[in-house]
């Protein structure tokens, strides 16, 4: 099988190590070069055939999307960054997807996804091999890219920037939208049942029309979302 070559482009080395463990998941790509900035990642396609480049945008002295401009014959692009203001900018420059930090495997799989749309993504049969117990996502917590087991979340709390992510053994704090942590979450597991709550539906013991319980703590469900939670709850 032939592998995807793959630059990834990032000053941060936790958002590379993930990358470089997601891509280790996924039998269609290799990692080809690793940069952390955008002149040595010029500098590196000068040398160095690629398939597919993971680019941040917020880069030191040049930015992602300043430096794909700047390439005449780019290779396919994924953009990765922290920040959705530049999602509109990314696409008209071509990219074939946008991942807002923190992403999942399950969300980086699907962006690989739209690069090999013309044959069959091994890496989404892959994810339906992978046990419950072994699915999970990073997120940035304490200046550092936290690991969060999918099966083990509770349900999740919005606070204004921030989010808290309530475990068995405590909860993680992270800032982010909670809208955007839940695309990150599996669709068929989880619930939005408030504005400022995501419930796991297996973790969920009873409920009632206004409220959810897990353990003994009992969830608002909110009146634009009953419907969908009931239809959900049931099945």
């Amino acid at each position: 099988m032939n592998k995807l070559s793959c630059l990834l482009v990032d000053d941060e080395p936790p958002a590379l190590e993930i990358l470089r463990s997601y891509i280790c998941s996924t039998p269609t790509l290799r990692v080809a070069g690793e940069c952390n900035h955008a002149v040595a990642a010029f500098e590196f396609l000068q040398q160095h055939h690629v398939d597919l480049i993971f680019l941040d945008i917020c880069l030191p002295q040049v930015s992602g999307t300043e430096f794909l401009k700047a390439l005449t014959n780019p290779p396919k692009v994924i953009f990765t960054t922290a920040h959705r203001d530049f999602a509109v900018e990314g696409f008209e420059l071509g990219a074939a997807d946008y991942l807002l930090k923190p992403y999942s495997l399950e969300r980086f799989w699907r962006a690989v996804q739209r690069v090999t749309s013309n044959e069959r993504v091994v890496g989404v049969e892959k994810e339906k091999v992978v046990s419950e117990s072994e699915r999970f996502l990073y997120v940035r917590a304490d200046r550092k890219m936290v690991k969060v087991m999918v099966d083990e979340i509770l349900y999740i709390e919005s606070l204004k920037d921030y989010v808290k992510i309530f475990l068995p053994g405590g909860q993680v704090i992270t800032k982010q939208t909670i809208t955007a942590l839940e695309e990150m979450l599996p669709e068929d597991d989880f619930i939005r049942i408030h504005r400022s709550f995501i419930a796991s539906r297996k973790k969920i013991a009873s409920y009632t029309q206004t409220s959810a319980f897990i353990g003994k703590v009992e969830l608002p469900v909110g009146p634009l979302y009953r419907h969908l939670f009931l239809q959900k709850i049931k099945g």
